[in-house]
C-alpha cells in the first residue's frame, strides 16, 4: 500500500460518509416544503406540526452534511493536486457556481425559514423552504456536472504547453449526456431516501402512539397516531413514485454508460467474454469468481437481461472484459499520454466490488419498494397497525434507500477505475507527488475519528428528537402584531 492507495481510502471514507446526508437533505427538503404548503392551504394544525417536526430532523441532517462536505474540496488540494492542476479549469467552474449560487440559496432561505415563523407572511414563508429545495437540486446538478466530466470528458481541449485540460465549451460540460441521465437518477434516488426517513419515523411514532392508546384504553383517534399515519403514508407514496423514476432513469443511464464506459457495464456483470448480437447476455443474480480473477461462474441468472440493460434489446451484443482489456491497451497504452498508466494495469476495475455494489444498489432499492407497498397496504382505510415487525420496518425504511444511494456511488466510482478522468488521466497520476504516506495516514485518522464523533452526535440528536415527536400546536403570531425590535429566537 502506498500514498495513492491511502489517498483513495481517505477520499472514499469521507465521500461515502458525506453522501449519507446528501440524499436525505434533498429528499426531506421537498417533503417538508409539501407539509408547510399544506398548512398554508388548509390551516390544519397537523400539517404545521409535521412541517416543524420533520424540519427539525432535516436541520440536523443538513448541518452534518454541510460540515462533512467542506472536507471534500480540501482533499483536491491536499491529496490530489496533480488532478486539480490538470482539470482545474473545468472542474472548478461548476464547483464555484455550486458554492456561490446553489449553496448560498440553500443557506440563506433556510435561515429565513428557521426564523420566519410569525415574522414572514405565510405564503412567503412556505416559499422559502421551496427555495431551499431548489437550492439542493441545483447543488446536485453542478456537482454532478463535475463528476460527469470525469466519467465522460467533453467541452475541453488539451494544452500541451501547460499540460492541462482547458475549458472550451461550458454549455457542453453542463449538458454532457452522462450528466443528463445521471442527474435525474441521483435526485430521484434522493427523493426515495428522504421519503424513507419520513416513512420510517412516521411508522415508528404511529406504532408507539397507537400502542399507548391501547394500553391506556383510549381511542386511537384521540392520539397523534392518525397524524403520524398520514406522514407514513405520504412517505410511502413519495418512495414509490420516486422508485418508478429511479428505474426509468437507471435504465437510460445504463445504456449511456455502456456507450461511453463499456468496461463498467462488463464489470457490473463480471462478464469476461463478449456476447455477440443475437445471443443475448444474461444478468446474474449470483456469481462466483475464480481465485485468480480470470473468469466467473454464474449460479443464478436471468437470460437476456444484461443485453436489455446495456442496449435496449434482449439479443443485443455486449462486450466482455477480456476484449475490452485488449482494446483499451491498444487505444490508451500506445497513446503517448503520460497521465495514462502502462498496459500492465489492464484498465480493469475491481470486479467483486463493482459486481456486488451494483446488486446491492438494486436490491436495497427494491426492498424499500417492498416496505412502502406493505406500509400502504397495512395502513389502508384508517388502519393503525401495531405489530412488532413494524418496528423493524421503521428502522429499515430510512436505512435501505440511503445505503442503496451509497452503493450506487461506490459502483459509479469504482467501476470507472483505474481512470480518474476517463481516457485522460489514471488515478495513480492524479495524486499529490509531495504528500507522504505518513501525512495521508495522519489526516485520514483525524478525519475518521472526527467523523466517528460526528456520527455519534448525529444519531443521538436525531433519535432524541424522534422520541420527542412533534411539538404541540402553537398558532404562529401574526407578523403585523410582532414587535420589530424583538430579538430573533431560534424556532426550535
Amino acid at each position: 500500500m502506498d500514498a495513492t492507495d491511502l489517498a483513495r481510502w481517505q477520499f472514499a471514507i469521507t465521500t461515502v460518509y458525506h453522501f449519507l446526508f446528501v440524499p436525505i437533505t434533498i429528499g426531506m427538503s421537498l417533503i417538508v416544503a409539501v407539509f408547510h404548503t399544506a398548512w398554508v392551504r388548509t390551516h390544519n394544525p397537523e400539517w404545521m406540526r409535521l412541517a416543524k417536526f420533520f424540519g427539525k430532523l432535516f436541520l440536523i441532517n443538513f448541518a452534518l452534511g454541510l460540515v462533512t462536505g467542506i472536507v471534500q474540496e480540501f482533499q483536491f488540494g491536499m491529496n490530489w493536486s496533480d488532478y486539480s492542476r490538470f482539470v482545474g479549469d473545468i472542474f472548478g467552474a461548476p464547483l464555484a457556481i455550486e458554492a456561490l449560487l446553489a449553496f448560498f440559496l440553500e443557506s440563506t432561505f433556510l435561515g429565513l425559514w428557521i426564523f420566519g415563523w410569525g415574522r414572514l407572511p405565510e405564503k412567503l414563508h412556505a416559499t422559502t423552504m421551496w427555495l431551499v429545495h431548489i437550492g439542493t437540486v441545483l447543488s446536485a446538478y453542478f456537482i454532478l456536472t463535475a463528476n460527469s466530466f470525469m466519467q465522460h470528458p467533453v467541452g475541453y481541449r488539451f494544452n500541451p504547453v501547460s499540460g492541462r485540460a482547458e475549458l472550451t465549451d461550458f454549455f457542453a460540460v453542463l449538458t454532457n449526456k452522462v450528466q443528463l441521465v445521471t442527474f435525474p437518477h441521483v435526485v430521484l434516488s434522493a427523493y426515495m431516501a428522504g421519503a424513507g426517513v419520513v416513512m420510517g419515523v412516521g411508522l415508528w411514532l404511529m406504532r408507539r402512539e397507537a400502542r399507548r392508546a391501547l394500553d391506556d384504553a383510549q381511542d386511537v383517534g384521540r392520539t397523534d397516531a392518525p397524524m403520524y399515519r398520514r406522514a407514513t403514508r405520504i412517505g410511502a407514496v413519495f418512495a414509490l413514485v420516486a422508485a418508478v423514476g429511479v428505474i426509468v432513469s437507471g435504465d437510460m443511464q445504463g445504456k449511456i454508460m455502456t456507450e461511453v464506459q463499456p468496461m463498467k457495464m462488463a464489470a457490473a456483470e463480471a462478464l469476461y467474454d463478449s456476447v455477440p448480437a443475437g445471443q443475448g447476455a444474461p444478468f446474474s443474480v449470483l456469481t462466483i469468481g475464480s481465485l485468480d480473477g480470470s473468469h466467473a461462474n454464474a449460479l443464478i441468472e436471468v437470460p437476456g437481461l444484461l443485453s436489455f440493460l446495456a442496449t435496449g434489446d434482449f439479443k443485443g451484443a455486449v462486450k466482455g472484459i477480456n476484449d475490452l482489456k485488449a482494446e483499451y491497451a491498444q487505444t490508451y497504452g500506445a497513446s503517448g499520454n503520460p497521465r495514462v498508466a502502462d498496459v500492465a494495469t489492464a484498465f480493469v476495475p475491481n470486479i467483486p466490488t463493482t459486481y456486488w455494489s451494483f446488486r446491492l444498489m438494486i436490491g436495497l432499492g427494491m426492498a424499500t419498494v417492498g416496505i412502502a407497498l406493505a406500509v400502504l397496504w397495512l395502513t389502508r382505510r384508517g388502519r393503525t397497525p401495531t405489530s412488532r415487525w413494524l418496528a423493524y420496518a421503521a428502522v429499515a425504511a430510512p436505512l435501505l434507500p440511503v445505503f442503496a444511494n451509497s452503493f450506487g456511488w461506490i459502483f459509479t466510482e469504482v467501476g470507472r477505475q483505474p481512470w480518474l478522468v476517463f481516457g485522460l488521466m489514471t488515478t495513480a497520476h492524479g495524486v499529490s507527488p509531495s504528500v507522504s504516506m505518513g501525512e495521508v495516514i495522519t489526516s485520514m485518522v483525524v478525519f475518521t475519528l472526527l467523523y466517528g464523533a460526528l456520527a455519534v452526535v448525529e444519531v443521538k440528536l436525531f433519535l432524541h428528537y424522534v422520541r420527542k415527536g412533534a411539538e404541540p400546536f402553537e398558532e404562529p403570531q401574526d407578523p403585523a402584531d410582532r414587535d420589530e425590535d424583538a430579538p430573533l429566537v431560534f424556532a426550535y
